[in-house]
C-alpha cells in the first residue's frame, strides 16, 4: 500500500551518490527498492510517499518504508567526479527546449512544446554540427524563414548564447516535475555563471515548481 505526502504518485525521486552528486531520476518503486535493500546511505527533503508492507508474526508491527524526495545512495561515481568538465550530455529536443525555457531564440516568444524545433544555426549543409552549442529552440515561423542559412545570413539575431549542460543541468533538464527542494539541491551544483542559475534563483524566489510541457517528438 502507498500512501502519497502533499504529492502524486508520479513525482520522481531524485538519487545522488554518497558525495552529493546528483546521479539521476528514479521512481517511488526504485527507491523503495533502494530503501529495502539498504543502499540508501542518508535522504533529505521533504517526504514524499509512505509505504506500507505486510505485518510482522512477531509483534504484530506494520512494516513501512518513507521516502524522500532526495536520497543518496552508497558508493560514489569517481569517474563522473573525475570526468564531469568534459561531460556532454546527449542532445534531445525535449531537454533542448528546457534549457531554453520554451523560448524561441529568434523572436524571443514562449510557445508550446508542439510549436518549436530544433535550428541549426550554422545549418548542417553549410557544414554545421548537431550540437549543443550549434542548436537553438526556435518557433516554426522563425525556422521557415531561416531556412539553410545562418542568421547572419538571414539578417536575425539570437537572443542567447546556446551553452553545453554540465551534468547537474542535464539531470534538471530530464526533470518531470522538479520540487523546490530538489530545484536548491540541483542549483548548488549548477555554476553560477550558467543561464540556467539564475533562471532556477528566481523560480525559487516565486516558490515555484518545475513541471514539463510533454509533447511527441
Amino acid at each position: 500500500m502507498l500512501a502519497g505526502i502533499a504529492t502524486d504518485i508520479s513525482q520522481q525521486v531524485l538519487r545522488t551518490d554518497v558525495a552529493g552528486m546528483p546521479l539521476e531520476w528514479i521512481d517511488y518503486k526504485e527507491a523503495v527498492r533502494l530503501y529495502h535493500a539498504d543502499q540508501v546511505a542518508y535522504d533529505c527533503g521533504t517526504l514524499l510517499y509512505t509505504v506500507f508492507g505486510g505485518y510482522s508474526s512477531f509483534d504484530g508491527m506494520r512494516s513501512k518504508i518513507d521516502v524522500n524526495s532526495i536520497i543518496a545512495t552508497h558508493g560514489t561515481s569517481r569517474g563522473l567526479l573525475r570526468n564531469r568538465d568534459q561531460y556532454v550530455p546527449p542532445l534531445n529536443n525535449r531537454t533542448l527546449f528546457k534549457r531554453d525555457a520554451n523560448l524561441c531564440l529568434y523572436c524571443a516568444m514562449r510557445y508550446p512544446t508542439r510549436d518549436l524545433t530544433r535550428d541549426h544555426i550554422t545549418p548542417i549543409s553549410q557544414g554545421g554540427a548537431d550540437t549543443w552549442t550549434n542548436v537553438a529552440t526556435a518557433c516554426r515561423r522563425c525556422n521557415n524563414y531561416k531556412g539553410g542559412r545562418t542568421p547572419e545570413q538571414a539578417a536575425m539575431q539570437l537572443i542567447a548564447v546556446p551553452f553545453t549542460p554540465t551534468y547537474a543541468e542535464y539531470i534538471y533538464l530530464k526533470g518531470r516535475r522538479v520540487l523546490a527542494d530538489q530545484m536548491q539541491y540541483l542549483l548548488a551544483h549548477i555554476p553560477r555563471s550558467s543561464p540556467l542559475h539564475a533562471r532556477l534563483s528566481g523560480h525559487l524566489a516565486d516558490g515555484e515548481e518545475i513541471i514539463e510541457v510533454h509533447f511527441h517528438e
